[in-house]
């Protein structure tokens, strides 16, 4: 996105919804063989650290409401992807894990996921990305 193409007077949470619409784009075309939502391809890029995450602390991580997460498991957990099981010493607490096939799938959104932020901001100063997580981090504090 050029300079141009936003104006300087224009809402800075309107330009990053307008940004997160084109990113969202591109992941989508990069990783279409995949065949996931953003929503599914958010969830296993969470977990792609291999640690499991209870359906909360899941929830906390993708920022998407309970009920839509629940959907978002169900399909993945029917392609395979995941595991629904209990938390040792907590059988209250569903535990989120990879499967096999999941993980293969989160390593390539992983990867994905790092190439198009390099290209997409190589060559910005350091300053520059401090700010724009600041930014980021208190939009994320404000809908919390």
């Amino acid at each position: 996105m050029t300079s141009e193409s936003v104006p300087s007077g224009q809402s800075v949470l309107l330009t990053l919804q307008r940004a997160t619409h084109a990113t969202l784009q591109l992941i989508s075309t990069a990783l279409v063989d995949l065949d996931l939502t953003a929503s599914e391809i958010n969830a296993l890029a969470n977990l792609a650290d291999g640690r499991g995450r209870t359906v909360s602390q899941l929830g906390a991580a993708v920022g998407i409401r309970p009920t839509t997460l629940t959907s978002v498991l169900d399909r993945l957990e029917r392609r395979g992807h995941i595991t629904r099981g209990t938390r040792a010493g907590d059988r209250r607490s569903v535990l989120i894990e990879l499967t096999g096939s999941g993980r293969t799938a989160a390593s390539l959104i992983e990867q994905t996921l790092a190439d198009l932020e390099s290209r997409a901001l190589d060559g910005l100063p350091a300053g520059a990305m401090a700010g724009f997580r600041a930014v980021l981090d208190a939009l994320i504090k404000e809908g919390s």
